[in-house]
């Protein structure tokens, strides 16, 4: 059997697969089979009925209520960083008109990074606090929420928190701290392209 090669897709100039072109048939698994699954045809469903309904409509923050409404979810879960902590209590209030909602900060146990050898931001400061995304996780899943988003937590610890978590997870803010949180201003900014990225026009 022939290896199989790494997918390239973001390069490719034609994009066939948009007007339901196949370029590498019987790679991948059929749609049919996620939809027919328990847990992530409803997803699945929910997100496309969000799209056709909403596109172009609502905010991240208005998608995250409308998804969850969709989906009949009835108890959400914020997992935020302390860097954030006002952006979070703002989304907080606005979901919690429509839902009830359960946010757990990233310091959360208040762990102290020295106590485990873990890099300090300031060495000098002997009681940094670490973040806690496991913690974070742990107590979304003992409330028992149905679906959680993601407010502005550390590359990795975002990682770690999307793993652990029994309920899906979606992203409301991504953390990019250099360019206020729109990581995707290094793109749009040819200079921003060249000086962050080091991409040349």
């Amino acid at each position: 059997m022939s290896e199989r090669l790494p997918h390239r897709c973001a390069p490719c100039p034609d994009k066939t697969c948009h007007r339901g072109v196949d370029c590498q048939p019987g790679e991948h698994p059929q749609l049919a089979s996620a939809l027919a699954d328990e847990e992530l045809g409803p997803l699945l469903r929910t997100a496309a009925r969000l799209e056709a309904e909403h596109y172009c409509k609502l905010g991240r923050i208005q998608e995250f209520l409308t998804f969850a409404q969709f989906a009949g979810f009835e108890h959400v879960g914020l997992a935020f960083c302390i860097g954030l902590a006002a952006e979070a209590e703002v989304i907080e209030r606005y979901l919690s008109k429509h839902l009830k909602v359960s946010s757990v900060c990233c310091k959360v146990c208040a762990q102290i990074k020295s106590d485990f050898s873990l890099p300090r931001i300031n060495p000098r400061n002997e009681l940094e606090t670490a973040c806690n995304p496991v913690a974070q996780a742990e107590a979304l899943n003992r409330a028992k929420t149905q679906l959680n988003g993601i407010v502005g937590l550390c590359m990795g610890h975002d990682a770690v928190f999307t793993r652990l978590s029994k309920a899906p997870v979606t992203t409301i803010i991504a953390k990019d701290r250099l360019l206020a949180h729109n990581p995707l201003s290094a793109v749009y900014s040819r200079y921003l392209r060249r000086s962050v990225l080091g991409l040349e026009e």
